[in-house]
């Protein structure tokens, strides 16, 4: 165990915020924490970097913290570099200094040997060797150039200032630097706020490989199901541990609370039946005894607590246009789209109730392009037009979360200063259903938090009614019971939406088409986001064997679609038809199978994923040792290409552990049937 907390308790003032708290970190466990905005979740990482401390007397002995060792504990936070005038270089190579001292050391020692070989110097000359191999020292410079070309930064952004860079950009920089840091705990809050999907998904993929400890508080729900194999959820001021990804968190949350309710009930059943009795016998003095025996066993029940229904408090904006659009909504044809030069041409039309998602990298045009619908920004050439009986609404995260408006005025006045002929009652019942209710009404503006902001512009743009919703990351700071108020409201929604998001859960949910920026190209995808996903599999199978030209079926059945997404010559997943049937199919009443056969075939199909597993682990050797080539230390690109492949033979002998031990599985399971 690399660390623990025992029975803590967490106050500000007279606010309880956690208590009696139980937290595990395990060897290289990838633990979510989730919940409600301002449940505790942020405050947990604070105690465990020691930023803030338990609320319990000294006396208890039952509380407390403890950790195996010394252990690094890495934190992302609100970033603000202290010295603008650094370059992001120098900034990012304060992370190594422990290697930079290990080199000097080295050098001392050389110089030293020159004169002297005794043993000592060896020996400390070896341990230096080993640590700087431990410390990855050897590749200092080339795993922070491809880092930060991931995260989307030139080469060259390394030389400017770091107070040249936007606040979201800084937060990047000090990320790169956690990440390189290596930490034996990394604590992660919302790590992929302002990623674009490209960044997300790499992310994923090494936080995943990654050979420490990872506790991430997030509200991307793809994200945490890709990442984390450990849960522990806040609600009314406790935490819970539950063993999985999120999905697997929510299914046995809901089992919990059905088996509690019905536990529960069955419990104050016997009570009231036992208690009758009781108060019906008494009095008889033959019954005495049988009474205090009752009695005793209602005092001695272990008290099962009444449930409490999920938090699940969320917005309830269901509303209808003003007015109905006609069928084509915008039609953009060759639409120059930028600020002082261009970045892209876009040709896209929307038409009446689709929900149109906007993907890309950061920087490519997205928000651009929306600015420019809205008017914000003039088109640099081509031409776009609304149809008949348009009202577009525009929500902008960034401007909801930098409202400029006065800090010492309450919510009731900001909303009221928008929509002057509302009566009271109106402009309550408006907040109300986005969850300010009551007190909440007279809470001051410099007091919310960037979820109540969002709420707050999301309630005023949906006054007006319009029948257009232009959205750009509207589930930026909205925890997941928001997130799925907000797809519920877009799906029953009858009018037209248009929206970025990098969130692909919520794009998997709420989107009819998706219109992908990608290089210098806008591409419109008529079709869900797992068809556009088939899709862009499919072409990139085809690219790769020769055929550029693209084939188009969105809206297929899957049968096409899973051939070509198993182009590798794995088995695409469990079910896959290549693979042996289950016992429990081998003798159906209909179809006879021989089990020799079917153990040949096994056998045959297991010695085939042990011949590909060496070849995958010697492609691996070569690529490692290409990449330790001195020659290739200033070729990016070779050495951005030669990651990549290597990232793909590590997945590719991921699977191949699976799917071998699926096979193992089902060869004792056979073995296990004929004997």
């Amino acid at each position: 165990m690399r660390y623990q907390i025992r029975h803590a308790l967490v106050q500000y003032g007279a606010d309880t915020i956690l208590e009696d708290l139980n937290f595990e970190i395990h060897d290289n466990e990838k633990i979510a924490v989730v919940g409600r905005n301002g449940c505790g979740k942020t405050t947990l990482l604070k105690l465990i970097t020691g930023d803030i401390h338990m609320s319990n007397l000294d006396s208890d002995e039952e509380c407390g913290i403890s950790m195996a060792g010394k252990q690094h504990i890495g934190f992302l936070r609100q970033i603000s570099f202290a010295d603008g005038s650094v370059s992001v270089e120098d900034e990012i190579k304060k992370t190594f200094a422990s290697i930079f001292a290990c080199e000097k050391r080295m050098k001392e020692i050389e110089e030293q040997m020159k004169s002297d070989g005794s043993r000592s110097l060896l020996s400390e000359y070896d341990h230096l060797q080993k640590q700087m191999e431990a410390l990855r020292g050897y590749t200092w410079r080339q795993d922070m150039e491809i880092m930060f070309q991931r995260f989307g930064f030139a080469l060259e952004d390394l030389q400017r200032p770091i107070g040249s860079f936007s606040g979201g950009q800084q937060t990047k920089v000090a990320f790169i630097k956690l990440l390189l840091s290596r930490p034996d705990i990394m604590l992660l809050d919302e790590p992929t706020n302002h990623l674009d999907l490209p960044t997300i998904e790499w992310l994923e993929d090494y936080l995943k490989s990654y050979d420490r400890a990872v506790v991430i508080v997030s509200h991307d729900r793809m994200f945490l199901d890709r990442v984390i194999d450990v849960t522990y959820e806040i609600e009314y001021h406790r935490i819970k541990r539950y063993p999985g990804n999120y999905s697997a968190f929510m299914k046995q949350k809901e089992e919990n609370l059905i088996k509690q309710e019905k536990d529960y009930e069955e419990q104050q059943k016997e009570i009231q039946r036992l208690t009758e009795w009781i108060e019906k016998w008494k009095n008889t003095p033959s019954k005495v005894a049988a009474t205090r025996s009752k009695r005793m066993v209602i005092e001695h029940m272990v008290k099962i607590e009444k449930p409490r229904r999920f938090d699940t408090r969320a917005f309830r904006a269901l509303f209808e246009p003003r007015i109905e659009s006609y069928t084509d909504v915008i039609t953009a044809k060759k639409l120059s789209i930028g600020y002082d030069k261009e970045l892209c041409q876009v040709s896209f039309s929307l038409r009446k109730s689709d929900r149109l998602a906007i993907i890309g990298e950061n920087g490519i045009g997205k928000s651009t392009l929306l600015k420019t619908l809205v008017g914000i920004l003039k088109p640099l050439g081509g031409s776009f037009s609304f149809g008949t009986n348009v009202e577009w609404g525009y929500f902008d995260q960034q401007r909801a979360v930098k409202d400029d408006a006065d800090p010492e005025q309450t919510v009731l006045e900001n909303f009221w200063e928008e929509y002057p002929s509302l009566l009271r009652e109106q402009v309550r019942s408006a907040l109300g259903s986005f969850l300010f209710s009551q007190e909440e009404v007279e809470k001051k503006m410099g007091q919310l938090s960037g979820g109540e902001k969002v709420r707050l512009s999301l309630c005023k743009m949906f006054q007006t009614r319009p029948n257009l919703l232009i959205l750009d990351e509207p589930t930026n700071h909205m925890d997941i019971v928001g997130k799925e108020a907000l797809e519920h409201m877009l799906a029953s929604f009858s009018g037209t939406v248009l929206f970025v998001s990098h969130d692909r859960y919520f794009i998997r949910q709420t989107a009819t088409g998706i219109l992908e920026f990608e290089g210098d190209q806008v591409v419109q995808y008529p079709c869900s986001y797992e068809d556009y996903l088939l899709e862009k599999s499919k072409r990139s199978a085809a690219g790769k064997g020769g055929n550029t030209t693209p084939q188009a079926s969105f809206g297929k059945g899957s049968s096409d679609a899973r051939k070509s997404a198993d182009a590798s010559g794995l088995p695409s997943g469990k079910a896959s038809s290549r693979q042996a049937p289950t016992l429990a199919n081998i003798f159906d009443g209909k179809t006879y199978y021989n089990p020799g056969k079917v153990k040949s075939r096994l056998q045959k199909q297991l010695e085939k994923y042990e011949e590909q597993l060496s070849v995958s682990e010697q492609h691996a050797d070569e690529l490692k040792l290409q990449l330790m080539d001195p020659s290739l230390g200033t070729d990016y690109e070779k050495l951005m290409e030669l990651q990549a492949q290597l990232d793909k033979e590590e997945h590719t002998q991921e699977t191949l552990l699976e799917r071998m031990m699926e096979t193992e599985k089902e060869l004792e399971e056979l073995e296990s049937f004929q004997s």
